[in-house]
């Protein structure tokens, strides 16, 4: 498993704006080979800001590199922008690689 995080920090204010952003969009992600799940996380509120976090799910890193290559990607990030102020800094890409997974379902069979 690998996780693409992008962190965003919204100008205080703007937040309503970013999440509808978000959710108006269209991603294409569904279409996406080795696509496995996505959220849009809200953290911690500062005196200028909002933190958040965009956050892929993917069977692996090789699935993520060719989605940012594809027309798909290309064609979700070509969509309408936030007003200008949002953003506080450029989005910060993290990536990780999953050393060790545990899930509800391993948890469940594991106590039977």
């Amino acid at each position: 498993m690998f996780i693409a995080m992008n962190r965003f920090r919204i100008a205080r204010g703007h937040e309503a704006d970013f999440e509808r952003l978000w959710r108006e969009r269209e991603s294409f992600l569904d279409k996406a080979p080795g696509f496995r799940s996505f959220a849009l996380l809200k953290g911690p509120v500062g005196d200028d800001h909002a933190l958040y976090a965009s956050h892929t799910v993917w069977e692996r890193r090789q699935a993520f590199e060719a989605w940012t290559q594809s027309d798909l990607f290309r064609k979700a990030h070509a969509q309408r922008s936030a007003p200008n102020g949002t953003y506080l800094g450029h989005p910060e890409l993290e990536m990780f690689e999953a050393v060790l997974l545990t899930d509800a379902v391993q948890v469940a069979q594991s106590q039977v």
